[in-house]
């Protein structure tokens, strides 16, 4: 879940003015936050092999399902597919799918192994782009707008599963207020996003201070950006918002399958997930413990069996960290040898500029005023 705009704005900035690696970037940072990681999923799975309390998710745990939770990393596969999908059609369509493949997925696997509310892996993906040679306003309003797009999948697919709770249109939800809450703080949410545009305005005319100045207009931009790529329509960028959301939705419910479980109902299932996945905020490597706090303690409040979404969350968060990692750290190897060693097709999104692309000779590019997604 997001953070809000304004927030992934300053912690872009620094990375933005940066050419050389962010610190919590270098691979002595990563091998430590993946220490750290490891040795946190070692001690959950001590946890529940050793305590004597714990037998029956032992069980549940032997009574895995194969062909189940191949089924579920092949969803995991298929969202990773949706996010790598939105970047390429929010960034630069002429980048190559190599190049948007090897960039989303590195975005994904530091949202993997670092926990700054999906900041993270923005903040790098906007360092790698500025290594490729796009300018920095450029990626900081195309930034800024692809965090909203993204997150209005959030709070768009948390709205009409609230609302679908509350009528009866969708069945599970032991209490009305458990779908009216979650629908009435996501249009608030979306309501809030809208109204950034006007509220950065106002403290960039306010303000004195550069840094503060930037931040607001990258975001003010960032949410025109935003209005414009959904005004276009364009049926790549909406597609792999959904998917990227809804393939994990689904990841979630296969877990439940796998280890011989019912799986909720759709509805609960997925408002469970949106109003869970808010751990992430707590700034835990992986978000463990946030997230699987937050979904176990959301899916009992909707009537969920404890020990079955206990099974379901541990399997689904061990997919969802191992994944992208083991696809996105060597993509982000490859990526920045192919940065240091040859001239980079990312520089060919930068409109107005004469570039040397590999294989392609000399390109001059312009951004037509009818394609807002480049």
């Amino acid at each position: 879940m997001s953070t809000g705009p304004v927030t992934v704005v300053e912690y872009l900035e620094p990375v933005l003015e940066a050419e050389a690696l962010p610190e919590e970037f270098s691979p002595s940072s990563m091998r430590r936050s993946l220490l750290i990681l490891g040795a946190i999923v070692l001690a959950v799975v001590a946890l529940i092999v050793l305590v004597p309390g714990l037998s029956s998710l032992r069980d549940r745990f032997a009574g895995a399902q194969p062909e189940w939770i191949a089924v579920a990393a092949l969803l995991q596969l298929g969202s990773c597919a949706g996010y790598v999908l939105v970047f390429r059609g929010v960034f630069c369509r002429r980048m190559s799918w190599r190049t948007s493949t090897e960039i989303g997925l590195s975005e994904l696997a530091a949202n993997s192994v670092l926990s700054v509310g999906g900041a993270g892996g923005l903040a790098l993906g906007a360092w790698i782009l500025r290594r490729g040679g796009l300018p920095t306003a450029f990626i900081a309003r195309r930034t800024v707008a692809f965090f909203l797009l993204t997150s209005l999948a959030n709070v768009g697919f948390l709205a009409l599963g609230g609302i679908g709770l509350a009528t009866g249109l969708l069945h599970g939800s032991p209490s009305i207020l458990l779908g009216l809450v979650p629908a009435i703080a996501a249009v608030g949410a979306i309501a809030l996003a809208l109204g950034a545009r006007s509220l950065a305005g106002r403290l960039a005319r306010r303000s004195m201070r550069t840094r503060i100045v930037a931040a607001a207009e990258a975001v003010g931009e960032g949410v025109d950006e935003a209005l414009s790529v959904l005004r276009s329509r364009d049926p790549a960028i909406l597609l792999g918002a959904a998917a990227y959301l809804l393939f994990d939705v689904a990841m979630l419910g296969v877990c439940f399958k796998a280890f011989g479980n019912d799986v909720p109902p759709a509805g609960v299932l997925l408002v469970a997930y949106l109003v869970g996945q808010l751990g992430s905020l707590i700034p835990i490597p992986g978000g463990i413990g946030g997230v699987d706090g937050g979904l176990i303690g959301t899916l009992i409040l909707y009537g969920v069996d404890p020990t079955d979404a206990a099974v379901a969350v541990i399997a689904y968060r061990g997919l969802l960290l191992a994944i992208p990692a083991v696809l996105g750290l060597p993509a982000l190897a490859i990526l920045r040898r192919r940065l240091r060693d040859e001239a980079h097709d990312i520089a060919a999104c930068a409109p107005g500029q004469a570039v040397e692309v590999l294989g392609r000779g000399t390109v001059r590019l312009t951004l037509p005023a009818s394609d807002p997604t480049g």
